[in-house]
């Protein structure tokens, strides 16, 4: 079974009517939704080991809906969305961010977005620091690790 194949024509179809609802095309910023083919061949060629979870989700989705999300009205479509962000728990923050990572890898959105166009690394790229004293109570809690000998 081919990486593509892992979810039905169903689950594609509610994933790309998923992914425009969270990320809608833009004129005005001249990008994709990420509904675009090429964003989806992506996602569908990239699952790997989010399949299950993602195909956890669609069908999570499908059953709030009652049939596939993809054959709903609009309205009807934002009524299960609300309803899923409540209840999808891990298995819909997986969806969001498989969704999420492909949008912003596409060239076109990097573009828009005035990124150039290359891998992170080896260049890297130059991140603000932050406040770090922010991670002091992390660092003042106790060890949950187990000590060898």
């Amino acid at each position: 079974m081919s990486v593509e194949t892992n979810l039905t024509a169903a689950q594609r179809d509610d994933l790309r009517a998923v992914a425009a609802m969270i990320i809608p095309a833009s004129t005005e910023y001249n990008v994709p939704g990420a509904d675009d083919a090429v964003i989806q061949a992506d996602m569908l060629a990239t699952l790997g080991r989010d399949a299950p979870a993602v195909s956890a989700a669609l069908d999570h989705l499908a059953r709030l809906a009652g049939q596939p999300l993809a054959r709903l009205d609009p309205a009807r479509r934002d009524a299960v969305a609300k309803e899923f962000r409540a209840s999808g728990g891990p298995a819909a923050a997986t969806l969001v961010r498989v969704v999420l990572q492909c949008y912003y890898r596409d060239d076109r959105v990097l573009r828009s977005l005035g990124l150039e166009l290359r891998p992170p690394f080896p260049k890297g790229y130059e991140l603000e620091q932050g406040d770090w004293s922010l991670l002091d109570p992390i660092k003042a809690r106790p060890s949950t690790l187990r000590r060898t000998s």
